[in-house]
């Protein structure tokens, strides 16, 4: 099976790619939804992260309030640390039960969708790694368009990741999103071409 590690700055437009990865029959497993299942009532980590994080606990509806949830981790690095710690390895524990569920059905290529790959180390757990990026100005304008979104915000989330540069350098593909979707497609399309000339 070949595992590609598909990853991007926000606002870069990953989800897009990973829908046309899907589109060619390329099963993708999105790290932010698991990052959300870690949340839910039924999580293994539920109750460790809601006695952590208490403002955040709805003790009546036992549910945890993801935007309070962020606003108490995104200027405090020790806070977002603590909660990384839970997440992170609940969210590569339903990373390795993706691998073996596709593995068992005999799938030949997924991707698993992080948006951290490079941050976290998880590239020396894939095979190829694939940057998707966008313009400056395009990705600004994608980010400043999501409610609640202001400028001071956007600027401290690109603080806290890898640059965009840096990324490229580091990736085996990279996909440009700012040019529009067919050409999108075509780059994802060489990609898996690509994989399959390697592979050969």
């Amino acid at each position: 099976m070949i595992i590609l590690g598909l990853t991007g700055s926000i606002g870069m437009g990953k989800s897009t790619v990973g829908t046309l990865f899907s589109r060619h029959g390329v099963p993708v497993h999105e790290s932010d939804k698991a990052a959300h299942k870690a949340l839910d009532y039924h999580s293994p980590v539920f109750e460790a992260i809601a006695k952590t994080f208490p403002e955040s606990w709805n003790k009546k509806k036992n549910t945890l309030d993801r935007q309070i949830l962020g606003e108490l981790v995104f200027s405090d690095p020790e806070k977002k640390q603590l909660l990384e710690n839970y997440i992170h390895p609940f969210v590569r524990y339903e990373q390795q039960k993706f691998i073996h569920a596709m593995r068992a059905k005999g799938i030949k290529k997924i991707v698993l969708d992080i948006p951290l790959l490079f941050e976290t180390g998880a590239e020396s757990r894939v095979d190829h790694t694939l940057v998707v990026t966008a313009p400056f100005f395009i990705q600004t304008q994608r980010i400043l368009s999501r409610p609640n979104m202001t400028i001071e915000r956007f600027n401290a989330i690109l603080n806290a990741q890898m640059s965009d540069a840096e990324k490229q350098q580091r990736a085996d593909f990279i996909v440009q999103t700012g040019q529009g979707l067919a050409f999108t497609h075509r780059q994802v399309f060489n990609v898996l071409q690509n994989i399959k000339e390697r592979t050969k």
